[in-house]
């Protein structure tokens, strides 16, 4: 479910510094839109965690109810943790995959690579590109 948080961000003088009331984190974009990305995958990556660890995700603040400084101000970032996990998700999964046999000797021969081959030609059929990996810089506040 997408549910969309309030995010402070502050201007600097390369880029944007963004903070999030309802998660202890902190991170920054070259400029707006990279600093909303950050903020959203920051939110994703702490969400997910706190999901796994059984802890609720925080209801999100009213953003009326959120104090910024006269140098700064206020945007909503939606997320979907559901969304943000499957895409993000880097587990990998085992499957029994049956090939004859004289298949697998000339494969181990050549010394390829069958699981590797098989995501290859899976993202080939399914015409899809394996997500790109962000690195969020995040900070947690000492409270």
């Amino acid at each position: 479910m997408k549910t969309a948080y309030p995010v402070i961000f502050t201007k600097l003088t390369d880029g944007y510094a963004a903070h999030a009331p309802d998660f202890p984190l902190d991170t920054q974009g070259d400029d707006l839109a990279e600093a909303i990305e950050m903020a959203r995958d920051a939110i994703g990556i702490i969400g997910i965690d706190m999901e796994d660890d059984d802890k609720p995700l925080p209801y999100p603040s009213d953003p009326e109810s959120v104090f910024c400084n006269s140098d700064e101000f206020i945007s909503m970032v939606d997320i979907d943790f559901s969304e943000y996990r499957r895409v993000n998700e880097r587990k990998t999964v085992r499957r029994n995959v049956s090939l004859p046999s004289w298949l697998n000797s000339e494969a181990e021969k050549a010394g390829i690579n069958v699981s590797a081959v098989l995501q290859t030609a899976l993202k080939q059929e399914l015409q899809v590109e394996e997500p790109r990996t962000r690195y969020t810089t995040i900070t947690s506040h000492k409270e």
